[in-house]
C-alpha cells in the first residue's frame, strides 16, 4: 500500500491487477466538473485490458453528466466498466446496450428527516452561519445519500479550494459530531468541502464487497487510486477493506498512474 503517489515505488506486479478501482471527483475529474478528453482516452486504453471500477461520493445523474457521457470509444468495451455513485450505495453495469440498476439503497423519509434533522441542530450547536452567497443547494437529497455542501453544490471549484484552506478543521469537527449525534449512519467528508451521510456500513468498503461478490474479484487482486485517503476521508474505507492503494492530489496524478498500469500493454 502506498499513501503517496511516486511511480519508483508502485511495485510492477501491480500491473498485474485484475481490476482497478478509481475515486471520481478529484480524482478522475476535477470537483463536480466533466472529465478531460485525455482522461478518456487513457481510460479507454485501460478498459481494453482491465475491469474498471468507480465509486464516488457524486449521484447517479452527475456520474453520467462527469463521466460516462465524456467517453469516445466503442460501447462494447463498457462491459468492464462498473459503476458505484454516492459512495457505493448504488451500482450500475452496463449490459443489452444501456446502463442497468443492480441495486440502490434508498433512504427512508424517516431518516432523511432525522439526518436533516441533525445537521440543523449541527449549526446551532456551532453558531454556523451560512455564507450569504450559495451556488444551489446547501444540503442535497441523493436518495441514498445525503450531502453537506457549505457553499452550494455548484460552487466554483476556487471558492470551495479557499473554503477548504480556511474552513477544513472545521469541516472534520463537524464530521466528528455529526456521527456522534447519528450513530445509525455512516458520516464521513468528502470532496473539496462536502460531507456525506450514508445507511450504517454502506460506505466504499461496501462497494468492494459487493465487486468480490458480483464480479468475483478478490480484493489481492484489486488496485485502488483516490484523493481522499486519509482517516474520515470516504475514500479512507477502502483502505481499511485492505486493498492495495496510491493516493494522488489530483486528475494530472491519476493520469500518471494510468499510464504506469499501461506502460506494459501494447
Amino acid at each position: 500500500m502506498y499513501p503517496l503517489i511516486n511511480m519508483r515505488q508502485l511495485p510492477r506486479a501491480f500491473r498485474d491487477k485484475k481490476l482497478i478501482v478509481f475515486d471520481l471527483d478529484g480524482t478522475l475529474t476535477p470537483s463536480k466538473a466533466p472529465m478531460h478528453k485525455d482522461m478518456s482516452r487513457l481510460l479507454a486504453r485501460l478498459l481494453r485490458i482491465k475491469m474498471v471500477a468507480v465509486i464516488g461520493g457524486a449521484k447517479y445523474s452527475l456520474f453520467k453528466w462527469q463521466f460516462i457521457n465524456r467517453f469516445r470509444f466503442p460501447r462494447e468495451e463498457l462491459k468492464n466498466l462498473f459503476l458505484f455513485p454516492t459512495s457505493s450505495t448504488a451500482f450500475y453495469k452496463y449490459a443489452h446496450g444501456a446502463w442497468r440498476k443492480v441495486y440502490s439503497h434508498a433512504l427512508s423519509p424517516e431518516e432523511k428527516k432525522k439526518i436533516f434533522t441533525a445537521f440543523n441542530w449541527l449549526f446551532k450547536k456551532l453558531n454556523y452561519s451560512h455564507p450569504k452567497k450559495v451556488y444551489g443547494e446547501i444540503i442535497e437529497d441523493r436518495e441514498t445519500q445525503i450531502t453537506f455542501s457549505p457553499l452550494g453544490q455548484k460552487a466554483p471549484i476556487p471558492l470551495k479550494e479557499r473554503w477548504r484552506k480556511r474552513n477544513n478543521a472545521l469541516r472534520f469537527e463537524m464530521a466528528r459530531m455529526l456521527q456522534r449525534k447519528l450513530p445509525q449512519f455512516n458520516v464521513r467528508v468528502g470532496g473539496i468541502t462536502s460531507i456525506d451521510v450514508t445507511e450504517k456500513g454502506l460506505d466504499k468498503a461496501y462497494g468492494i464487497r459487493q465487486i468480490e461478490k458480483t464480479l468475483g474479484v478478490k480484493r489481492k487482486d484489486m488496485f485502488f487510486v483516490g484523493d481522499a485517503i486519509f482517516p474520515g476521508g470516504n475514500d479512507y474505507a477502502v483502505v481499511r477493506a485492505g486493498v492495495d492503494y496510491v493516493k494522488v492530489s489530483g486528475p494530472q496524478e491519476t493520469k500518471k498512474v494510468i499510464q504506469f498500469l499501461l506502460s506494459d500493454s501494447r
